[in-house]
């Protein structure tokens, strides 16, 4: 099974905390907008975290570790239903932090995307455009989840272990 699918649970929660802890303008098209790019940044950043099938595998069993952390950090924790939903035990902090970065700097992003494609045997997939180049209104329907001050909480906890990944794995 290859490691995307062990993934996809902890894709789906992450990109969905990060749209929730960070909401996108109003409208359905912003709305979806704003999680593509999640989608796309969470994917780059699971990818990188768990490089290999055998690392999907392992935190499929034991679990990502979810969302109180960042709940705690970002205040969402005191609005939080006494019993939370259980998509939330999906999150993984660290996937989670380095997408963060990877959404305040489309830079850093364009060097993580060209690592995980590097590391599949190919080129930097246009599958990850918005979050490598987005557009205007790729911008404006993500505001906070692009905006680097505002996501510094959650990208501070782990993003320089993101940039060391990365100057592993790429030339400078």
């Amino acid at each position: 099974m290859p490691a995307d699918d062990f993934l996809s649970p902890i894709v789906a929660a992450t990109t969905q905390w990060l749209v929730q802890a960070y909401p996108p303008a109003r409208g359905a098209l912003q709305r979806g907008l704003a999680e593509a790019q999640a989608r796309q940044a969470v994917t780059v950043a699971a990818l990188l975290r768990y490089p290999t099938e055998l690392d999907a595998e392992l935190v499929a069993v034991s679990g990502p570790g979810g969302a109180s952390r960042l709940d705690w950090i970002t205040g969402a924790d005191a609005a939080a239903p006494e019993h939370a939903e259980a998509w939330r035990s999906w999150v993984d902090e660290v996937v989670t932090s380095w997408a963060a970065c990877l959404l305040g700097s489309p830079a850093l992003a364009s060097r993580a995307a060209e690592a995980v494609a590097e590391a599949q045997g190919g080129t930097a997939p246009v599958a990850f455009r918005r979050l490598t180049d987005p557009t205007q209104e790729d911008q404006r329907s993500a505001a906070l989840l692009r905006h680097p001050d505002v996501l510094a909480p959650i990208a501070d906890l782990h993003g320089d272990a993101l940039r060391d990944r990365l100057q592993a794995t790429l030339p400078a």
